[in-house]
């Protein structure tokens, strides 16, 4: 562990040829590229975690051609923490690179207590991305996302707050995430009568959870939007994890997102999946990830890391090869 920190406390200096090998998509009809695959801070980057893991995982990324950081206010825990853990790397390792970076946060979930600290008002979206600028240490995020519709403000007025974040120069761009089709043709009318373009969508996406394939996909297509998915790896179940029953100690155990009995429901095509994967030459995850991001309307994938190590392989996913359609028809019998 002494070898680690002294190794973090030198002056970083990223890999000279780290846009070489990365793959970067264009963001629906915008001038902006994103890697294939984004670094989450939803899990692995609150109080929790140890700063010099976070460094290093980080620094790694950065070195891969991962220019895109992808957080919300609430990430942690605490709510706060991985925004404030961020402002502290690139503090330490990144602020000479900041123009090299994407920094998108969200609003929409409960941050605070009392009426003005959940949900989509105009009051909790600009108070909330004011006070993640302060925890991030920057002048501006390149994307600020709605976190989620709120049933009880109007539209309008949400994607109103975005408008103003992007002329305030508070946010580059305007994103939204888990709006269903209805929805998303609904901000984008908004937004493009607002003259502040709806950039991109982020959408929870899977083998085991395909949802936007159900009409989103084609309005994001129709409408030239960008897609970023989040959850590739199903909570972990699509990973090595669980192909032999539920080890102590992991997520399924203390989530709340994710339940031993859907594991269960789920391990005979985890299983099949898996066994496709090998003959692929891939693991599960890899195969997982080279399968979300088989649809030219995906941008990008965001994936979390909870060690140097899994990002590396999470990252030679993009060395797979592209699926035959037979692969296609057997991977859709296995998730029947």
């Amino acid at each position: 562990m002494s070898e680690v920190i002294e190794a973090l406390d030198r002056t970083y200096a990223p890999e000279p040829g780290r846009y070489e090998t990365m793959q970067y998509r264009r963001t629906g009809n915008s001038g902006l590229t994103l890697p294939a695959l984004s670094l989450g801070f939803w899990h692995n980057f609150g109080s929790e975690t140890p700063l010099d893991r976070q460094r290093s995982i980080v620094r790694r990324a950065f070195d891969l051609g991962i220019t895109h950081f992808d957080l919300a206010n609430n990430y942690g825990p605490s709510a706060g923490s991985a925004e404030e853990n961020l402002g502290r790397i690139i503090d330490l390792d990144l602020r000479t690179y900041r123009d090299e970076l994407v920094i998108s946060t969200k609003a929409g979930y409960s941050m605070w207590p009392g009426p003005y600290g959940d949900w989509g008002s105009r009051k909790y979206m600009l108070a909330s991305l004011d006070q993640s600028l302060c925890r991030l240490g920057l002048d501006y995020v390149d994307i600020f996302y709605s976190h989620r519709p709120d049933p009880a403000t109007p539209i309008e007025e949400t994607m109103g707050a975005l408008d103003t974040a992007v002329r305030q120069g508070k946010a580059l761009y305007a994103g939204i995430s888990n709006y269903g089709p209805t929805e998303t043709k609904r901000a984008v009318d908004v937004l493009r009568g607002l003259g502040t373009p709806l950039l991109i969508h982020q959408a929870k996406y899977s083998m085991l959870n395909r949802w936007i394939e159900d009409l989103l996909l084609d309005v994001l297509g129709e409408e030239q939007v960008g897609c970023i998915v989040f959850s590739p790896l199903a909570q972990g179940q699509l990973t090595d994890r669980y192909l032999n029953g539920t080890p102590a100690g992991s997520r399924v155990t203390h989530s709340q997102f994710l339940t031993k009995d859907t594991v269960e429901q789920n391990l005979p095509r985890i299983r099949a999946l898996n066994e496709i994967a090998a003959r692929r030459g891939q693991t599960l995850a890899q195969m997982a990830l080279t399968w979300a991001l088989r649809d030219p309307r995906v941008t990008s994938a965001v994936i979390g890391a909870s060690s140097v190590e899994q990002l590396d392989a999470n990252v030679r996913a993009l060395e797979g090869a592209p699926f035959e359609p037979d692969e296609l028809s057997e991977i859709d019998t296995c998730l029947a």
